[in-house]
């Protein structure tokens, strides 16, 4: 199981450096100047220079990337900013901050709402799917995948503002979503991130509930879950011994894939919801072309999802030892 998780962990280590390059060359040989942009408009051609060096790119691109990882790793100098520690993503364009900062001053928002809406789309979609597998070809079953289809068709740009509309302006029934942080209002935390946790949940909740339906009928249908059948052991034994076990793989999958993508950033989600989180950073790096700040944010969307994949791999393991041979 070591030899598993240490062969996984140096792969992702190698996707992130090569993530990391890919996107450093893609963000600074585009079109717009950042130092430029960085200067305003009464801009002399010493000046630019000056500004070149102070946000370290006046040297050419390959040794503007070394002196990037040198800045992860090994922290890094800046002529305008004084040294930045390890693990240093760089200072921003826009507001002269340290990035790695920035963003983790938006994180505890976006995770807030992906663990949240992570746990009611899991339980929901989950539950849905096993009572429609159990039920199959009742009332139960097509009412679940009826549900799920119209689930799956809505789009949160649509269901948030309506469900703003109605169950905040209208009847009050929820508060008007807001990120205040968990350690100083617990109770306001809860109140304002309910809406945004079914919302998301709702379109999750869908695939979910589809998911959980077609494994568990299929693997109920398996010859192992039959004969445990035949010898006489219980419908819940055979259900939640076998069945659901052999059903968890492709479950297990989607959710990593989701939580990784959520924890990256839940853009349409946080700026339906006017969240200030690592979604509504990206979209405000990208209005002011802030280059630092915007590699910072990809990288930390990409690492969510690596690491939620090698999450993904080692439950693989548990579930099926089959898994660390490959």
């Amino acid at each position: 199981m070591l030899r598993f998780l240490v062969r996984r962990t140096l792969g992702a280590a190698v996707i992130l450096l090569i993530i990391s390059a890919f996107t450093f060359v893609l963000f600074y040989v585009a079109p717009r100047d950042p130092a430029r942009v960085a200067c305003g408009k009464v801009c002399t051609p010493e000046t630019l220079a000056l500004v070149r060096r102070n946000l370290g790119i006046a040297d050419p691109l390959p040794v503007q990337y070394w002196h990037w990882l040198q800045g992860v790793f090994a922290g890094r100098d800046y002529a305008s900013f004084g040294h930045c520690p390890a693990p240093c993503l760089g200072y921003s364009f826009h507001n002269r901050e340290p990035v790695l900062g920035t963003i983790l001053d938006r994180f505890p928002t976006t995770l807030s709402l992906a663990l949240g809406s992570a746990v009611v789309f899991v339980v929901l979609g989950v539950g849905a799917g096993m009572l429609a597998a159990v039920r199959q070809g009742r009332a139960l079953d097509k009412v679940a995948s009826s549900a799920s289809l119209v689930g799956s068709s809505l789009q949160i740009y649509i269901v948030g503002v309506v469900a703003m509309y109605y169950l905040t302006d209208q009847w009050h029934l929820l508060g008007r979503p807001q990120d205040v942080p968990i350690t100083q209002d617990p109770a306001g935390w809860f109140r304002g991130l309910l809406l945004p946790w079914f919302v998301l949940a709702l379109i999750f909740t869908a695939n979910y509930t589809r998911m959980a339906r077609s494994q568990l009928v299929e693997t109920l249908g398996e010859e192992y879950v039959r004969t445990a059948r035949a010898k006489g052991l219980s419908r819940r034994t055979v259900f939640f011994r076998f069945a659901w076990r052999g059903a968890m793989g492709p479950i297990v999958t989607i959710f990593g894939l989701d939580i990784g993508a959520l924890l990256g950033g839940a853009i349409i989600t946080e700026q339906t919801f006017g969240l200030h989180g690592i979604g509504a950073l990206s979209v405000k790096a990208v209005q002011d072309n802030d280059l630092p700040l915007l590699l910072g944010v990809v990288l930390v969307a990409a690492g969510a999802i690596v690491v939620f994949n090698i999450v993904v791999d080692a439950v693989y393991a548990v579930i099926d030892p089959r898994v660390r041979l490959t």
